[in-house]
């Protein structure tokens, strides 16, 4: 056996290749230590060919006609805005998530809404036997006869019997399982997870088939397998909760065919998932009226404001070092802004322990919240109230100015609908008019913040 025909060893987290067998040496300068490179064989010739899925001739844009049908509607609301209106007939969505959030429901609950809509649909289902998927279903209350269940692992298999089945729609439950018996190299390896996906995608963009694939995700909460796979598809979703929370958020983090801004939400009940309308009020619903150190703050996701409840809890520190704990919200920014309180409003908390979390297992990102965690902080330290109906929004900067944010009538209007009387924003976002029935006030810096709301 040649060089060039040898076996290569693959580091299945980053896909670092060498000839050599041990650990990966990129992971092990990233922090994760002892990540094992598994053994990878060659392909044969054979094997590795795979159809071309462009047009037979090259044709002008101009003649390129697109079909008033394209996106069918997955009769659940919430996924079709995060895939921009429905899904796309011939694309190919990844969707990751941690084990038992619900990824296996959510797209049986699709499945189901598509073989209403466009049957038939193939639920391949490569980990599950199919008696565990009709029990399922049945706790779902799904029964359709254009869905149809196969419990298969052999994606060859699969490719042969779909001119017999005609599939309008495929689901893969999961890319990690299925396998190419072509190679020698197990399930759930680079090279299986590589070739399975760019299989499907040919099949799923010369056949014309909106194909779906669940993938796992790594204790990082990344996607298991290469990162080639993410650039493969058209579209990646997270889909997200804690166990201990009912909720579950369902985020774009790639798609070719809307914003990647959008978010879905879902409520897990015993008869499966359910469309929450009004994530705002979901969030809020169980929020202390009269506590310290609680401010709610709009987060903008796509062109959908979210109201959250962030929490702060500021103590004296029992030991020599004080603690920073943050939970739903970006560390690093949290330890800023809480230099920020100290050096320019006079917040002294270098001798205090300081806890924030966004209360519900609800998570803010932007910098739009950055003012509500100031204020949230200095309300525990002083221990006084923020009046429950109002409403804090700005960035805050190193120099302790408040800067401005986008789409404030949005998330306005949204705090008007709930009830909220009184906005704190930053005083350069009312330069001009905004026509909602919230009193609005502007401030400049933290300071004039933390005036205004505590006194």
């Amino acid at each position: 056996m040649t060089t060039r025909d040898a076996s290569a060893y693959r580091c299945q987290e980053c896909g670092f290749s060498s000839p050599k067998p041990g650990t990966c040496p990129d992971c092990r300068r990233a922090g994760n230590t002892w990540v094992q490179l598994v053994e990878e064989r060659p392909v044969s010739p054979r094997s590795s060919r795979r159809a071309s899925v462009a047009a037979a001739r090259p044709r002008a844009l101009t003649e390129i006609s697109i079909e008033p049908d394209d996106r069918v509607r997955t009769g659940i609301g919430e996924l079709d805005r995060v895939l921009g209106g429905g899904v796309v007939r011939g694309s190919l969505v990844l969707i990751g998530g941690d084990p038992g959030v619900g990824k296996s429901t959510l797209l049986l609950q699709a499945a189901r809404a598509l073989a209403q809509a466009a049957p038939p649909v193939l639920y391949v289902t490569a980990e599950e036997s199919a008696a565990q998927v009709k029990m399922r279903a049945d706790r779902l209350g799904i029964a359709t006869d254009g869905l149809l269940l196969w419990p298969e692992n052999d994606l060859s298999i699969v490719q042969a019997q779909l001119d017999d089945v005609k599939a309008r729609a495929l689901v893969i439950d999961s890319i990690q399982t299925v396998f190419l018996p072509d190679l020698e190299s197990a399930p759930g390896s680079v090279a299986q997870v590589r070739e399975c996906g760019a299989r499907l995608m040919t099949l799923a963009k010369g056949r014309g088939i909106a194909t779906f694939l669940v993938g796992h995700v790594t204790k990082d909460g990344a996607l298991a397998g290469p990162r080639v796979l993410e650039h493969l598809v058209d579209t990646v979703l997270y889909f997200e909760g804690e166990r201990t929370h009912s909720y579950r958020v369902l985020r774009a983090v790639k798609n070719r065919f809307g914003s990647t801004n959008e978010i879905g939400v879902f409520e897990m009940v015993e008869g499966g998932l359910v469309e929450v309308k009004n994530p705002s009020g979901f969030f809020l619903a169980e929020r202390p009226r009269e506590a310290p150190g609680s401010v709610v703050v709009s987060s903008l996701e796509g062109t959908r404001p979210v109201l959250l409840e962030l929490q702060a809890l500021v103590a004296q520190a029992s030991v020599g070092t004080p603690r920073r704990t943050v939970l739903g919200a970006d560390y690093n920014r949290v330890c800023l802004l809480l230099a920020v309180l100290e050096k320019r409003a006079g917040v002294p908390l270098g001798s205090q322990d300081v806890y924030v979390n966004v209360a519900g297992g609800g998570r803010v990102t932007e910098p739009a919240a950055d003012l509500g965690i100031v204020v949230a902080a200095a309300s525990s330290y002083m221990d006084r109230v923020v009046p429950p109906d109002v409403l804090v929004v700005g960035e805050v900067g190193l120099t302790g100015e408040v800067r401005a944010v986008a789409g404030l009538e949005l998330r306005l209007r949204e705090a008007a609908a709930l009830g909220f009387r009184r906005a704190i924003v930053p005083q350069s976002n009312i330069l001009e008019p905004i026509r909602v029935s919230v009193d609005i006030r502007g401030v400049a810096t933290v300071g004039e913040a933390l005036t205004a709301l505590l006194g």
